[in-house]
């Protein structure tokens, strides 16, 4: 097996034990047409690929061409996925060739999609499936996944995907597509990463009733049972792989944070949806802060939502505004005014309202909606988690402007469909004055002259470097202070030009620049702390770097 450390572009030709159709169907060893003669002759492979030694660059060529030529971009998202099926380094090559143009439709928002109809379009398994009908069977379901090495496992349970609710197996899509993105932004090696789908059965009623759906055709388990599912494949996982970091992603509310409170001292584990964002959205903040030249500590912050998203913003958000200033926790959280469902989140209804949100109940009088709660409070950053499209209408954002001269606008709700409110409608209802982000991306806007660019408050900044951080350094536990000093690092190579367009974060086309920095900032951490558990190398931005996967093919004979 290739060593999940060793990047593809070794000098020394690679030993392969696959010979002839074989090395073909394995897609972490198969180069299709750009197979060299020596290697054709010494492999078993002459004939079976056509004639022509086809150079990388022209496979690529070939792959967009085919993608451009897709009729919409659920069929462009299969396709990416078939080939990623048969030729990762390949698939890898491509996508960090046109990451702009690809990532959206590998995850945010066309995974959404995908995710929706993963059943139907299913093609070839990737990944693994943990059953809780299968319990007794977990340890040997993990000894079953041929690789030794994972480093980093991503697991949901389909509760809750973006924000399309319960898509039970279907929720599948989002392991493979977030463990892309940790190849694609921070070179974690493919071998080394894991998909997991805990299936838990499913309250979604129309995909019970579905003859294709591919996973157990039950009332989704809770409590007790639940809780037992969980605590077997923790068990397994880390019986199997006891130095993986493990991802918790698109959880329900009422599992995502006792999951993570539970676990969090146990393994190598974060959850993206609460640590994830609230690092990305902090790090566009700060660089919206860059522009206004207030301090975090002077912003009046409206979340709507409060669910895991929501939570994990007002704690990073309150984690820098003590840093930065000195604050109290307490006062600190009085800065920030949340809504649910029944409105502001008060004391008064502190007896009903589920722990999570406890900590952010204000002392107020309730308040019904949002722009109620924009006319009393008069905030400067708005944040919407709510997954209610159209939320952020005309009303509310003209009022928050009539108070905030630049208002900081974050629709975060995923996909596209869900979003609070689109770009184009954030410039026009401020005259072009909102510092704007989004969960999904929007194209920029001309305006009186002037070029604005949304700001994609994307994960994807962040958690790949961390996750390379903590590996990279084999660290005996994530922190919320890693994620911290990651939000600071991205905030802080957001680049001047892209601040006089409105740009919050960096071009994603530096997205493994950004990892390697992030990661950097990660292990220094962990070596201060004393959490990383090897030796501080010399040079470790350099240690990082030769970690990293290179979407080069190697050679498996001697030119």
């Amino acid at each position: 097996m290739t060593d999940s450390t060793t990047p593809l572009t070794a000098g020394a030709p690679q030993p392969v034990q696959q010979r002839g159709l074989a090395l073909i169907r394995d897609p972490l060893l198969n180069k299709g047409t750009a197979f060299t003669e020596n290697e054709r002759a010494a492999l078993g492979l002459r004939g079976l690929v056509p004639p022509p030694v086809v150079s990388m660059d022209d496979q690529v060529t070939r792959i967009m061409q085919n993608v451009h030529r897709q009729h919409s971009d659920l069929d462009r998202y299969t396709y990416l996925e078939t080939l990623h099926d048969r030729n990762e380094t390949l698939y890898y090559r491509v996508l960090l060739s046109h990451i702009n143009e690809l990532t959206p439709i590998i995850y945010t928002p066309v995974v959404g999609l995908a995710c929706s109809q993963f059943s139907q379009i299913y093609q070839r398994s990737r990944g693994m499936y943990f059953s809780a009908d299968a319990v007794e069977h977990f340890a040997e379901m993990a000894n079953n996944w041929p690789e030794d090495d994972v480093e980093v496992i991503v697991v949901t349970d389909g509760s809750r995907i973006l924000g399309l609710g319960d898509l039970g197996a279907n929720g599948m899509g989002i392991p493979i597509g977030k463990l892309s993105l940790y190849v694609v932004g921070a070179g974690l090696h493919p071998r080394g990463t894991l998909p997991i789908l805990l299936d838990m059965g499913t309250n979604n009623q129309a995909l019970r009733d579905d003859p294709l759906y591919l996973g157990r055709r039950i009332p989704r388990l809770t409590g007790p049972a639940y809780d037992t599912v969980v605590e077997a494949f923790m068990r397994a996982i880390r019986a199997r792989w006891p130095k993986a970091l493990v991802q918790f992603e698109d959880f329900s509310n009422d599992q995502a944070f006792q999951l993570l409170e539970r676990y969090r001292r146990q393994l190598l584990c974060f959850n993206d949806d609460i640590q994830g964002t609230g690092a990305v959205t902090l790090a566009g903040i700060l660089s919206a802060l860059r522009i206004t030249g207030q301090t975090l500590s002077e912003q009046r912050i409206v979340f709507l939502g409060a669910g895991a998203a929501a939570r994990g913003i007002a704690d990073t958000i309150v984690a820098g505004m003590m840093a930065e200033s000195g604050i109290s926790l307490d006062a600190a959280r009085r800065q920030i005014w949340t809504l649910d469902s029944q409105g502001l989140v008060t004391l008064d209804r502190l007896d009903s309202l589920s722990e999570h949100k406890r900590p952010f109940a204000q002392n107020s009088a309730p308040l019904p909606n949002l722009l109620a709660v924009v006319e009393a409070v008069q905030p400067t950053v708005l944040i919407g988690v709510s997954g209610q499209a159209g939320s952020f209408s005309e009303a509310v954002i003209r009022e928050m402007h009539r108070h905030c001269e630049r208002p900081i606008l974050f629709p975060l709700s995923n996909p596209t469909s869900k979003s609070e409110c689109t770009a184009e409608q954030a410039y026009e209802w401020t005259n072009g004055a909102a510092l704007f982000a989004s969960g999904s991306p929007f194209p920029p806007v001309t305006r009186g002259g002037h070029l604005l660019v949304p700001g994609q408050c994307n994960n994807m900044y962040i958690f790949p470097g961390v996750g390379q951080g903590v590996v990279s350094c084999q660290a005996s536990k994530v922190t919320d202070a890693m994620f911290y000093v990651a939000a600071r690092t991205l905030a802080e190579l957001v680049g001047e030009d892209s601040l006089a367009v409105g740009r919050l974060y960096p071009d994603l086309t530096l997205i493994r620049e950004i990892s390697v920095k992030i990661a950097v900032a990660v292990c220094e951490l962990a070596f201060a702390e004393g959490l990383a558990g090897i030796e501080r190398p010399a040079n470790l931005e350099a240690f990082i770097r030769a970690r990293m996967f290179i979407p080069e093919y190697q050679s498996y004979v001697a030119a």
